[in-house]
C-alpha cells in the first residue's frame, strides 16, 4: 500500500529516486504513465494489469475509451527500481509535468502519484478547501 507523501530529487539522468518505504511493493517492477491530472502514475506491474484489463474492455467503437487507451499505453513505460532505489522517467514523461529537479511522490493506496513541487502545492490547496469539500465529495459513498 502507497501511503503519504515525499518530496525526491531527479538526478540529471532523469531517475527519480522511491521512498524508501514504496521500494519493496516495486520488487516485481513497474509501471510509469501519465496520469489523468498534470501528474504521472506509478503502479506495480499487478495493478497496471488491472488497469490494463479494464481499459481493454472497453468497446474501441466509443471515442471517449479511445483516447483513454492512448493516453493510458501510448504514455506507459515498464520500469524497475535500481539497487539505488531509483526509477528512470522517460524524457516524454518528465516534459510532460516540465520535471526539471524536485518531484512529490504521493500515495495514492493501489498506486503513487509523481508531481512537481508548485502542482502539488496546488492541489494541496484544493484539498483543503473546507468549505467546498462537504459538497465535493457529499455524492461520495465511502461505505461507512
Amino acid at each position: 500500500m502507497f501511503l503519504g507523501q515525499y518530496q525526491h530529487s531527479l538526478d540529471d539522468k532523469g531517475r527519480l529516486t522511491i521512498p524508501a518505504a514504496f521500494r519493496a511493493s516495486l520488487a516485481e517492477g513497474a509501471f510509469i504513465s501519465q496520469g489523468y491530472d498534470r501528474n504521472l502514475m506509478v503502479m506495480t506491474t499487478a495493478y497496471f494489469q488491472q488497469v490494463y484489463a479494464g481499459v481493454n474492455a472497453m468497446s474501441v467503437t466509443d471515442a471517449t475509451a479511445r483516447l483513454l487507451r492512448r493516453m493510458i499505453f501510448s504514455t506507459a513505460y515498464q520500469v524497475e527500481v535500481d539497487k539505488a532505489g531509483r526509477v528512470l522517467v522517460p524524457q516524454n514523461l518528465r516534459e510532460f509535468l516540465g520535471m526539471d529537479g524536485e518531484a512529490m511522490v504521493v500515495g495514492q493506496g493501489e498506486y503513487f502519484e509523481v508531481w512537481t513541487p508548485g502542482e502539488w502545492q496546488r492541489q494541496t490547496k484544493s484539498m483543503q478547501d473546507v468549505d467546498t469539500d462537504p459538497q465535493r465529495f457529499q455524492a461520495l459513498n465511502l461505505g461507512v
